[in-house]
């Protein structure tokens, strides 16, 4: 798949690049296929790996990147949403067109640790004792009662202190959501958005309501969407929300029991887990766990790009068992 025309178009838009577009974006999907946890690394192993060399289109003798007009030229892929655009291109090619289901859906999201310490989390009218002097000075939090109305990082203001369980420690972060397409389980959509108690339901309908209206949608999802302003948002929609149901301490559920007997119902109750397999990748293969930058905007086009990287590497054997 060639991606020198559109692309080279959109780049072409923030200046005169300095690396093609279509060699950078192939060594940021090296990155995510080989764990490289550096864009230093990266050019290290780009200066000797042959393999990495025919892969990005570098002859055997041509000059490496300099890191830091790596790192610039990426973020002018950044400004042309060049990731979201590469997604599309991926899963718009015919033969990838005919694994994808246009009817049956689950979503999700997951927390992305943010490149930023809990010291950094400090009062927003500026009140608080800095860390101590020093390599990794201390501060005390004693008798500091730790809010997002309150507070904000100093490093990184788009971070949150949040949880998805009582039983789990606050981290401030960021929070990605995936749209999977239930027949093969590859991804189709993705967003970042803040990390607050209501982010998981809005990316969702966002996320839903980006696939046009169309009867005859469900929707697959965990507990954490059982919320009657949820439901009510995808009947809207047109879309069937397959959500576990959840009565816990005594709650009444969202989803009516006897649509929950329902035999899709079930079935989507039972592939919806297989969006964890993605969040597994990406977190671990993929290393964004806990992200190398900062901003929303700059993590969530990173997160969109190694969820597209999960689908190239399921592809090759998906295309093959159909062949």
């Amino acid at each position: 798949m060639s991606l020198s025309g559109d692309f080279t178009a959109m780049y072409s838009l923030t200046g005169r690049p300095s690396i093609p577009p279509e060699k950078l974006l192939r060594a940021l999907l090296l990155q995510a296929f080989y764990s490289v946890r550096s864009e230093r690394q990266l050019m290290e192993q780009l200066d000797y790996n042959l393999l990495f060399r025919w892969f990005v289109g570098l002859s055997m003798d041509a000059p490496i990147w300099d890191v830091t007009v790596f790192t610039k030229n990426r973020d002018r892929l950044l400004s042309a949403d060049v990731a979201a655009k590469f997604m599309d291109a991926v899963l718009n090619q015919p033969t990838v067109r005919a694994l994808l289901s246009d009817e049956h859906f689950s979503v999700d999201g997951t927390l992305i640790e943010a490149w930023a310490s809990i010291k950094s989390f400090r009062p927003k009218d500026g009140s608080g004792q800095p860390p101590t002097c020093g390599r990794n000075g201390t501060r005390d939090f004693r008798g500091e009662k730790l809010s997002n109305e309150t507070h904000a990082s100093t490093s990184e203001p788009d971070a949150r202190l949040y949880k998805k369980a009582a039983n789990q420690s606050a981290k401030l972060c960021h929070m990605g959501h995936l749209l999977m397409e239930n027949r093969h389980g590859l991804i189709v959509e993705t967003t970042m958005t803040l990390a607050t108690g209501s982010a998981e339901r809005e990316a969702a309908a966002s996320l839903v309501e980006a696939l046009g209206k169309q009867d005859g949608i469900t929707l697959g999802a965990d507990k954490g969407y059982d919320d009657a302003g949820f439901i009510a948002e995808m009947a809207r929609l047109g879309v069937m929300p397959h959500v576990a149901q959840n009565s816990s301490k005594g709650r009444r559920s969202a989803i009516e029991d006897k649509t929950a007997e329902e035999a899709g119902y079930q079935t989507s109750i039972i592939i919806r887990k297989r969006i964890e397999e993605a969040f597994g990748w990406i977190k671990t293969i993929g290393m964004l766990r806990k992200t190398r930058h900062r901003g929303t905007e700059r993590v969530g086009w990173m997160f969109t790009l190694v969820a597209t990287a999960y689908d190239l590497v399921r592809l090759p054997k998906l295309l093959a068992s159909v062949a």
